[in-house]
């Protein structure tokens, strides 16, 4: 990413992408390590709440997004298309287990989520950064 020196924050830029980078990972990270080691809870909860054919792969789909995807976007490996994939699984989970128009806290989590996968979105754009593997 060409940094434009003109820019008040260019300077920045890098550092404020890799801050970006560690608090996202500070949502995903706990929460994909939290589904492997309550793996069968994990499962309940899917199968109560969302009612998703196969939960084990949906709790496995979600414990690999969440924890590995999570770990690659904190060190900036393949950043663009980490993120863009945790976008999409962010929206997703927004849909299926966040139903909005249920009661303010869900719409919170909805839009909360939504919140998160524009984030996500500004990174498959713009790159991680270069304190990153990519070095974008």
């Amino acid at each position: 990413m060409a940094t434009t020196t003109n820019h008040p924050l260019a300077a920045a830029q890098d550092t404020l992408a890799l801050i970006g980078r560690i608090l996202i990972a500070t949502l995903f990270i706990p929460a994909g390590f939290g589904k492997l080691m309550g793996f069968a809870g994990t499962v309940g909860y899917i199968t109560k709440v969302a009612g998703l054919p196969l939960p084990e792969v949906a709790a496995a789909i979600a414990i690999i997004v969440e924890l590995g995807l999570g770990i690659a976007l904190l060190v900036g490996f393949k950043a663009r298309w980490t993120a863009l994939i945790m976008a999409v699984f962010t929206v997703a989970t927004a849909l299926f287990f966040h139903k909005f128009w249920a009661d303010a806290t869900q719409n919170i989590q909805f839009f909360k989520n939504m919140a998160i996968a524009g984030g996500l979105l500004s990174f498959a754009a713009f790159g991680p950064g270069r304190f990153s593997i990519d070095r974008n």
